[in-house]
């Protein structure tokens, strides 16, 4: 009786061990009826809006005196980018800073304090305009203020696209049909259609500097050093096939 009840067991244990590895290969089986591809949209383009910073400095012995000297420094700016074709209202000029300059005094070489010397004031303007071509001259001639004894220090201009939420449209649609087109070659290849889509996920978006070797970033990369600028994206789209 013993026996027949082991024999029983053991005929249960191999159903149930058919039934689950047949259930696991039908799965696999089922999971390997998809095709998975990845499409990519690009896009070569130039940027259309350009941030130029800049500050203007002024050392004096009293801060009244500084900033009357700003303020004629400031003119001149303006004057000057105004002049180039960029409209005053292009130009924002930001609050003013002011430091306290002192140096080391010294007495039979030994060091006795501080000796105030004077101020220095520095105001920040922005330039941001769609006149791109103009404020990159400009960016380059600010020597010229110098001459005219403005101290004035500048950084490079940044780039941007006013139209960015169109161009990554463009892109999606541009890397879905690229990876539609790769789907519908390998499942020809293979000898059968696609059918419906499964699922579909967008890559990271990514402008880079045109015709340079910038890596690309895992969060994404947003170039602003370069006027012309190449935009990427990816789609992987996973189709069910027949």
């Amino acid at each position: 009786m013993k026996r027949m009840n082991v024999a029983g067991v053991i005929a249960a244990a191999v159903v149930i061990c058919a039934l689950i590895l047949g259930g696991a290969y039908k799965y696999k089986y089922k999971e390997q009826h998809t095709i998975v591809v990845t499409g990519l949209g690009e896009t070569e383009f130039v940027s259309d809006l350009i941030v130029w910073r800049g500050w203007i400095v002024a050392d004096s012995k009293s801060i009244t005196e500084g900033y009357a000297i700003l303020e004629e420094s400031k003119n001149k700016v303006e004057e000057f980018i105004t002049g180039k074709g960029v409209e005053a209202d292009d130009i924002v000029f930001m609050f003013v800073n002011n430091f306290k300059n002192t140096e080391a005094v010294y007495q039979d070489g030994n060091y006795v304090g501080q000796r105030f010397t004077g101020y220095t004031l520095r105001q920040q303007f922005t330039v941001e305009s769609t006149n791109v071509e103009a404020v990159e001259n400009i960016s380059r001639e600010i020597s010229a203020l110098l001459a005219q004894g403005v101290q004035i220090e500048s950084s490079q201009p940044d780039y941007y696209y006013t139209k960015l939420n169109d161009l990554k449209l463009e892109l999606i649609e541009q890397s879905t049909a690229d990876a539609k087109a790769r789907a519908t070659k390998i499942a020809n290849e293979a000898g059968t259609k696609l059918k419906k889509l499964k699922s579909a996920r967008m890559g990271v978006f990514q402008i880079t500097g045109a015709n340079t070797n910038e890596e690309f970033a895992a969060g994404g990369s947003f170039n602003t050093s370069s006027k012309n600028k190449k935009a990427q994206v990816t789609m992987r789209l996973e189709y069910k096939i027949k």
